[in-house]
């Protein structure tokens, strides 16, 4: 069993996994609109009428990351967008750098809930919210490039 991450979004699905390839690495293995979906047909699963002002919206996207996915999709008017919340996406690196860096892009135009630095459990956390309102949570436990 694996436990993946899916994002909702509100129109700004591909931008966010735009901005989370440049800033975490990885593939973006899917990019598919609703205007891609096959509408349903006897029984089998669909997406049902999508209004066409959301078409081009992101029905599927998923970042491969070491054989690890971040997946997401924007919402439609039968879903109403209520944000994230109650929950972060938590990264667990392995070096004070990349720490450094990932919280860094992760945060510019975000807000930062606890800044990222020494902690009792860790060599480097912190905690901040994207541009894009995804609360992450950054963690290096020991860093293991010995900076």
């Amino acid at each position: 069993m694996r436990i993946d991450p899916y994002l909702i979004f509100d129109g700004q699905c591909e931008a966010a996994f735009r901005f989370y390839q440049q800033c975490l690495g990885g593939t973006l293995e899917a990019m598919l609109t609703f205007a891609e979906a096959p509408a349903a047909e006897d029984g089998e699963p669909g997406c049902g009428p999508v209004p066409a002002e959301f078409v081009d919206r992101i029905m599927h996207t998923c970042l491969v990351l070491d054989g690890q996915m971040l997946m997401g999709s924007d919402t439609l008017p039968s879903f109403p967008y209520e944000g994230i919340k109650g929950c972060s996406v938590s990264l667990n690196v392995v070096s004070i750098a990349e720490a450094e860096r990932i919280f860094a892009a992760l945060s510019d135009h975000g807000t930062v809930q606890m800044p990222l630095g020494p902690t009792f459990w860790a060599a480097r956390f912190g905690m901040c919210t994207d541009r894009f309102g995804v609360p992450w949570m950054i963690n290096c436990e020991t860093d293991k490039e010995g900076r």
